[in-house]
Formats: C-alpha cells, structure tokens, sequence
C-alpha cells in the first residue's frame, strides 16, 4: 500500500512565522506549499528548504486576489490531488513596519476606515476566502488540519485586562479586532467542521521578531512558529475549536 504523502499550504510563508512554520513542517517530511505575493521571494524560500533536504514549493498567492486563490486550488489538485494542512498565517497590521508601542494610527477614535477595511480584508475575508477554496482538497486528506495565526491581541480578556500587559499599547481599531474575528471565525469553522474529522485552531504565536513589527520582538520566528506546527499535526484526537500558545490553551 502506498504510504499517504501529507502536503501543507502556508499563506504569507517567503519570511517570519510562514517561512519558520514551512522549514519546521519540511522538517517533518510533508512538502510544503510557499504561499507568497511576490513568486520571487516565494521561489528563494522554496529553494532555500530544498537545500536543506525539504520538499518545497513555491505558489503564487495573495488571499485578497480570487485569481490566485482559485489558480493556487487547481495547482494543488492537479498537482497532488488533495491538501493536509491549510496554515492561514498571511496578515498585515495596516500601520506598516512599526512595534506595537507606535501603532497610534489605530486609536479607535481618530482611525482610518479604509485601513480597518484593508486589515479586515487580509486577516478575516482572505482566510474565508482561501478555507473555502481549498476544503474540497482538504476534505480529501485523511487527517485534515486547519491553523489560522492568531495574536494574543485578539484575546478579549488579556485586552480588557486593566492591569495586563497590553494596556501599555496604544487602542487598536484594526489589527487586534481582526485578530479577534478570526478567533470566532475559527470556533465556526471547527463547529461545522468536526463531524468531518478537520481540525481548525488558532494559534497566538507571541511576540515574534519578524517585518511586521520591525523586528521589536522578543521571539524568534522559529519559536513562534513552533505553536503552529503542533496544531498542524495533531493526533485524531487532538482539539478543536481552540485558542492555543505555546504554553497551551489561551483565554478568547
């Protein structure tokens, strides 16, 4: 009998948490699929795992262009003919390159809507976007697993904490709600899911160093990435419907 060959597809995957998560899950024998906008950078992550004995490929894929999505899906079906594991981990913050301590741009009283608009556009419809596209090629795998990247910053109780962490940080009116709409968009995916045997959690990889934060971060996008590839390989018996950091379950 032929041994089934586990394929995952990482969106935003050419560099920080994505790339990290693509080595580790190479790592661990799947081939994995280099979501990217710009084919380039994607082909250089692609090659980069392949010289270290990974299979890896890479796909042209931007989560706010149907094109790509819809020309991503027919690659992997003509190509492999099923997916294991979908990582929608491709997000923006809309304040560009900054550490969270300078995002004032997102104060909710003076933010600008079409930023709110662009963020939720990547980071919430992109993910529904790309789910729907691939669950046909999902539903094919014989343990389907799906890990949207979440942020502590979606959690409501560590937000609302008024001696927590976080409320040193400036209001954020697009980046932490859209984290915190993925989380619920994760409870519904996996509640309507279940009965089909697919996985769907959120992970909160910390505070990772990576281009979205200019690099303030106090983790490595390897230790970051190490939440989500446990979720991406979970047992049968594994949870869903779960919202997990490295230290296990996080409060929503």
């Amino acid at each position: 009998m032929n041994k089934h060959h586990r394929v995952a597809l990482i969106s935003g995957a050419n560099k920080g948490i994505g790339r990290a998560t693509a080595e580790q899950l190479a790592a661990l024998g799947m081939t994995v699929l280099i979501g990217a906008r710009d084919p380039h950078r994607g082909g250089e992550t692609a090659a980069a795992i392949r010289a270290e004995g990974g299979d890896a490929h890479p796909i042209t894929l931007d989560v706010t262009d149907p094109a790509t999505i819809e020309a991503a899906a027919s690659w992997i079906d003509e190509r492999f003919g099923h997916l294991d594991v979908l990582v929608n981990n491709a997000a923006i913050t809309g304040s560009g390159q900054v550490s969270p301590q300078d995002a004032v741009d997102q104060i909710p009283s003076t933010v600008d809507l079409d930023m709110v608009r662009a963020v939720f556009e990547t980071n919430v419809f992109g993910v529904i976007a790309l789910t729907n596209a691939l669950l046909p090629l999902l539903r094919r795998s014989p343990a389907p697993r799906i890990v949207n990247v979440s942020s502590g910053g979606g959690s409501l109780t560590i937000m609302s904490n008024p001696e927590g962490p976080m409320t040193a940080l400036p209001a954020s009116a697009a980046y932490s709600p859209s984290k915190t709409a993925l989380n619920a968009l994760t409870v519904q995916y996996a509640n309507e899911l279940r009965k089909d045997g697919i996985l769907v959690n959120a992970a909160a990889p910390g505070y990772v160093a990576t281009d979205i934060n200019n690099h303030s971060g106090v983790l490595t996008p390897a230790q970051g990435a190490t939440v989500v590839v446990h979720l991406a390989t979970l047992p049968a018996d594994g949870p869903t419907a779960g919202f997990f950091d490295a230290n296990g379950p996080m409060p929503w």
